[in-house]
């Protein structure tokens, strides 16, 4: 039966990453299983004091089939109201918002609010974080605040799920993450490291994604110069993702751990067309974070079948089956230069058929029915 649905998040011409990424890829979703989707993204999502890169806006163009309104101000309460009256008047059956920072708290919540106020609307939010990796004054209020306005929640890690029972006990759930396909089909090796213009036959591992201090890149760093200062042969590592922590501190890493011709650094944001040729150039990918709740870096590497080595911090380790997909390590850089050894010493056919395997989980559908079953 066709039904009426709202996604309230990041999504074009927003460059987001993952979460604009998943909101559109879930809107598609629900439009092949026969609803109407409409986006409500931000003209306004974060003060350019607050927003650490170089720019919040996309260079692609909009996705194809996709409606989509830039409208929703992420500081202005006049505005808040005005949208959620809009939506509120659409009566749509389902109101999906995204939430991931409690900056964004008074907002979503206000909105959220309004909406359901039709009595018809139910509002399922999908938090990516109940409890943010950078704590700041207010997180607390700004988060007790949006829960109460929510009709249920999904989670995509059981830390999460832990976390939201610390606010509420509202119906929730948690799903896995989803499988990022929307990146085009996996290429050869060779064609991807002829797109990127590095060398066609050096070992080669990657670290994705923006560069935040609790990813843990230091930690990656040091495990490659602990390598290095053994006497070993190590892979380069290609750093891929704009750094949202300052960049210098980095550099003057790279260059105490004598790697300065063993790290290649990449540091524009990464657009859509160009992630399939990172990903599929790489022997490995390299997630070294010192804690996290999960990660949108695992499934695009199911997607394009490459191993992967991760810590054993929030829900990264059970995502990822110990030598069986990949590695999983403790979040030191000794135990991480162990575990880059040891994807090698196995090599990448070792978990590519386990791979193949795994990701079979990882459908959106299994998001979406979930999602109305809450409601239901």
């Amino acid at each position: 039966m066709k039904k009426k649905v709202v996604i309230i998040g990041s999504a074009w011409p927003l460059r987001g990453g993952g979460i604009a990424t998943f909101n559109e890829r879930l809107a598609k979703q629900f439009m092949d299983e026969g609803h109407e989707v409409i986006i409500y993204t931000f003209s306004l999502q974060y003060p350019s004091f607050l927003f650490p890169g170089k720019s919040q806006y996309a260079t692609e163009p909009k996705p194809r089939h996709l409606t989509i309104k830039a409208v929703v101000n992420s500081v202005n309460p006049f505005n808040w109201v005005r949208i959620g009256k809009e939506i509120k008047k659409m009566v749509p059956d389902l109101v999906v918002v995204r939430y991931w920072i409690p900056f964004m708290g008074p907002c979503l919540g206000t909105i959220s609010s309004i909406i359901r106020k039709n009595k018809v609307s139910k509002v399922v939010c999908i938090a990516d974080n109940v409890i943010p990796h950078e704590k700041r004054p207010l997180d607390t209020l700004f988060t007790q605040y949006f829960v109460g306005q929510v009709d249920a929640f999904v989670t995509l890690s059981e830390k999460v799920q832990k976390d939201l029972t610390l606010f509420t006990q509202k119906p929730s759930a948690t799903v896995v993450h989803p499988l990022y396909d929307n990146f085009g089909e996996p290429i050869s090796k060779l064609e991807a490291r002829k797109n990127l213009a590095v060398d066609s036959f050096d070992p080669i591992i990657l670290f994705f994604g923006f560069v935040r201090a609790y990813k843990g890149l230091d930690l990656l760093l040091q495990a490659l110069g602990y390598l290095k200062k053994q006497g070993k042969i190590i892979p380069t590592l290609i750093i891929a993702g704009e750094f949202y922590d300052k960049k210098e501190p980095y550099l003057q890493l790279i260059e105490e751990q004598d790697l300065i011709n063993d790290v290649i650094v990449k540091s524009d944001f990464i657009a859509d067309s160009d992630v399939r040729n990172y990903f599929c150039a790489t022997d490995f990918v390299i997630q070294p974070y010192k804690h996290a709740t999960q990660s949108g870096i695992t499934p695009l590497c199911f997607h394009f079948n490459k191993p992967m080595l991760v810590t054993n911090v929030g829900a990264l380790a059970a995502m990822v089956p110990n030598n069986i997909v990949g590695v999983v390590t403790e979040p030191d850089y000794v135990s991480i230069a162990e575990g880059i050894e040891k994807l090698y010493a196995l090599g990448e056919t070792h978990f590519i058929p386990a791979i193949e395997i795994e990701k079979k989980k990882y459908n959106w559908n299994q998001l979406t029915h979930q999602i109305w079953d809450l409601i239901s």
